[in-house]
């Protein structure tokens, strides 16, 4: 089993829906809430996951990272960007959050070319 976030990301990443289900139902009691986040990314149902992250979330790295998943997951694609921004100034090694900031502008992106 990964020990990071940054590992569990990948892994979830480029999983097939067997491995993230799996990883999903393994990972959901983690205490690290930055694994607890890169799940929700990929279940099909993230509220839970984002709920126990936000409990065990202690920094403000930590709460920023939820707050940006949250953001993320709702569909809030250019407030993502921003929050993201501010997250990338403090904390530029955050893996996590820019997988997410990436995310987001691809999807805002597509949505574009599609108008």
């Amino acid at each position: 089993m990964p020990a990071d976030a940054d590992n569990v990301l990948h892994l979830l990443a480029v999983a097939d829906a067997a491995t993230i289900a799996r990883l999903t139902d393994d990972l959901r009691y983690s205490d690290d809430p930055s694994v607890l986040v890169a799940v929700a990314l990929f279940a099909p149902e993230p509220a839970g996951l984002l709920r126990r992250a936000a409990v065990v979330a202690t920094t403000s790295r930590d709460r920023q990272a939820v707050a940006i998943a949250a953001t993320y997951l709702a569909g809030d694609r250019d407030r993502v960007g921003v929050l993201a921004r501010d997250h990338l100034v403090e904390h530029p090694d955050s893996v996590l959050v820019a997988w997410i900031a990436t995310a987001a502008r691809h999807l805002t992106t597509n949505r574009k070319d599609q108008s």
